[in-house]
């Protein structure tokens, strides 16, 4: 391998023009292959999305015919598994992952992902996303841990280390990148890309956090935001890139932009005239690489030149790419050797089952579950527009979504949808499994692969958004659902979004379950059947009357490609529920925000027509067990919470013991409690446990006006129990 001073003697040695294509990624589902060739012999530092014969060629091309034979690197968005790859392994989108809280499950997902993205030679990967999803109109809402910046940092760095491993150059290892910096969730109205209306103290306090952790934990890369912090571009913000970032948290890696975001600056956010200001903001600000935007090449080769921008900028980034490259190894392992054969390995699909089974999150059960033999189900109706939706169940970032959108793909085997899963499990014990659609999660895709043809009367209806034609159109089908319901024991209904309502550009106003799944609710409601509804979505959907109607219900976000067997083997007893919501749902949508852990001071605490509490809180989740919280204690030499906990149920079971933190006076207004620390522990029906969870000084601490972080002396209320809610939760007050 070569040398450190390496790096130096070959930046003495670039042109400018080497510099700058450096700096650049390309994207190269876009540009295709000619054009690709073309940057590969000017030394381009990476490419986007590009597999098999042609990342080898591409390889060979920088290593053998650019002029100084620099490697490059090759990135993909595997955030859920190597999800691009139709033979991959998908896991639970990051939001379903974070319902296990269990950072050695993330970490082995992480690792396994990195060995698959490896195994096609692939040494980056554009996770985790760190932001969080404190408003969960935010279409990127699925790609997050949720809204806890404790719990984001904690399955974060996990993650990192799962996708990093101990040494980058290792075949398995791939770089990680901690996106995305920073405050980007947090824009106002939850609008993707939009305004983040806050100040520099405010995300210190609660944005840093997370990030500091991937820093802490050694990641490799970070990915600056589309969005802007109080009007300043993240992609034009010195302050956040150099001072936040570099000076602050120590950061040593490098710093890719989002997609075409120097582009942003100019036809977007309206703060450069021309590629020539963008590319020249975009170099001072502290972005290293450039992905995308390929004005930049000669743009910023062009400030150069005309003494508008000192090349020591370029210099700088440069240097920082090519000090990851060297950690790689690049010059001796072009490509990532992986495992052969590991892509959808069996060991592999069993942990996408143990991912699948840990996020599934009970909600509400009146004692229709576990179903067994005991309670006479000789049928079930399983209905809904998410019951055999595989498309559905692996929500965003998918081959079914990227990296070209638009192109309809057929779904790749193995994969258990929650129809085939309950079918599975039913026909062992005699049950018959009947099926409905039900009605449509949207309009589009009603009649997609379900009806050979449409008449054109109801082509018509297809194409119209009024509701009377909506109603017209799907009426028949859900009195057809609930025909087949009267003739069963029990309704498995399964309702939620679509990957077409998630992600970026799928902001959402309204969090009501759309098309007529309501309305779907609301007949089955009236056949007086036992009726367990399962929400397969991308994030919290206002489900008060459902939630009302239902006898159970089980949040499972998008659980992956076994994501249906889960959600049958909860139903049926052969797991034992144990996930934990990483973020509150709203009861109505004009009730957002509703994350936990809110600041004081609201005017009676209410609305006048709403209830200030969510419908359900951060770290809620039933099993089929109970516990009991004791003991609760503090020691104040080493900041270590003991409590005790006892499973007072009859089966064994997991609890996720959870510690909060309130300073109850300070300087500036904190929030009423905020996460500090939490432990999985795993019981027998009817032991007892203590648990001791360390906590650390910052849970303690608060960030004055001046965004210096301080621990102020005074009374601490320490919180240990099941969830956020004050009910749930036993408290000591302390003096430090």
């Amino acid at each position: 391998m070569p040398k450190k001073n390496f790096i130096d003697d070959l930046i003495s040695r670039m042109t400018v023009e080497e510099k700058a294509a450096q700096m650049l990624q390309v994207p190269v589902s876009v540009v295709g292959m000619d054009e690709a060739r073309k940057w590969a012999r000017l030394g381009v530092g990476s490419f986007l999305n590009v597999l098999g014969e042609d990342m080898e060629e591409l390889a060979r091309i920088c290593a053998e015919e650019s002029r100084l034979k620099i490697p490059t690197i090759f990135g993909i968005d595997a955030v859920h598994g190597h999800c691009l790859n139709k033979d991959a392994t998908i896991f639970p989108s990051q939001l379903a992952m974070a319902c296990s809280w269990n950072k050695d499950l993330v970490r082995k997902i992480a690792k396994i992902t990195a060995t698959e993205v490896a195994t096609e030679g692939i040494q980056w990967t554009f996770s985790p996303i760190l932001c969080l999803a404190r408003d969960p109109r935010w279409g990127r809402t699925n790609e997050t841990f949720g809204e806890d910046k404790f719990l984001s940092g904690e399955l974060g760095a996990a993650m990192i280390k799962g996708y990093q491993g101990e040494d980058l150059s290792d075949d398995t290892a791939v770089l990680a990148c901690a996106k995305h910096f920073i405050a980007y969730g947090e824009a106002t109205g939850g609008r993707d890309s939009y305004d983040t209306e806050i100040t520099m103290r405010k995300v210190r306090d609660e944005f840093l956090p997370p990030f500091k952790k991937a820093v802490d934990a050694g990641v490799a890369t970070f990915m600056t935001a589309y969005g802007s912090l109080d009007g300043v571009p993240l992609t034009a913000n010195e302050k956040a890139l150099r001072g936040l970032l570099r000076e602050e948290l120590g950061f040593d890696g490098f710093v890719v932009t989002d997609w075409d975001t120097v582009n942003a600056l100019i036809n977007r956010q309206k703060v450069c005239a021309d590629h020539k200001e963008a590319s020249r903001v975009a170099a001072k600000s502290g972005n290293d690489m450039i992905m995308a935007t390929l004005e930049f090449y000669k743009a910023v080769i062009d400030q150069v030149k005309k003494g508008k921008l000192d090349e020591s900028y370029l210099d700088e980034a440069v240097k920082h790419i090519l000090t990851i490259k060297l950690r790689l190894n690049l010059w001796e392992k072009p490509l990532k050797k992986g495992i052969p054969g590991s892509i959808g390995c069996r060991s592999h699909l069993n942990a996408a089952v143990e991912a699948a089974r840990e996020s599934v999150v009970l909600l509400k059960n009146n004692g229709v579950l576990p179903v067994r033999k005991g309670k006479k189900i000789r049928r079930i109706a399983v209905i809904g527009p998410n019951a055999d939706d595989i498309r559905a169940q692996y929500g965003d970032w998918t081959y079914f979504t990227h990296p070209v959108p638009g192109i309809e793909k057929e779904p790749q085997r193995p994969y258990v949808t929650i129809l085939e899963g309950m079918r599975d499990i039913a026909d062992h014990k005699g049950i018959e499994i009947r099926y409905s659609y039900g009605c449509s999660v949207n309009r589009r895709e009603y009649y997609k692969g379900n009806f050979e043809s449409i008449p054109a009367f109801m082509e018509q209806c297809y194409i119209d958004n009024s509701r009377k034609t909506d109603t017209y159109k799907e009426m028949p089908f859900i009195n057809e659902a609930a025909s087949l319901a009267r003739e069963c024991d029990l309704i498995v209904l399964a309702i939620g979004d679509n990957y077409n309502q998630a992600g970026e550009y799928n902001d959402r106003a309204e969090l009501r379950p759309s098309g007529m799944q309501e309305a779907l609710v609301r007949v089955l409601s009236t056949l007086h059947i036992p009726m367990i509804t399962v929400v397969v979505a991308s994030k919290p959907l206002v489900l008060t009357d459902i939630v009302e109607k239902s006898d159970a219900v089980i949040c499972a976000f998008n659980g992956g490609m076994f994501g249906g067997q889960a959600v049958a083997e909860a139903i049926f007893g052969k797991i034992n529920p144990q996930g934990r919501l990483p973020i509150s749902f709203p009861v109505v949508t004009g009730q957002v925000p509703v994350y936990y852990n809110q600041l004081p001071g609201w005017h009676e605490g209410r609305y006048v027509d709403c209830t200030e509490e969510p419908l359900f809180a951060f770290g809620e989740g039933l099993s089929y067990t109970w516990y009991e919280y004791s003991d609760l204690k503090f020691n104040k030499r080493t900041k270590t919470v003991s409590v005790t906990v006892t499973n007072n149920g009859k089966r064994r079971g997991v609890e996720t013991v959870q510690v909060y933190v309130n300073d109850v006076v300070s300087s500036v207004m904190t929030a009423v409690k905020n996460l500090a620390g939490f432990e999985r522990v795993e019981l027998d029906a009817g032991e007892s446990k203590t648990v001791k969870i360390k906590l650390e000084d910052e849970a303690f601490s608060v960030v004055l006006p001046d965004e210096t972080r301080v621990i102020e002396p005074g009374q601490f209320e320490i919180f240990a129990g099941h969830s956020s809610k004050d009910e749930d939760l036993l408290k000591v007050t302390v003096t430090l």
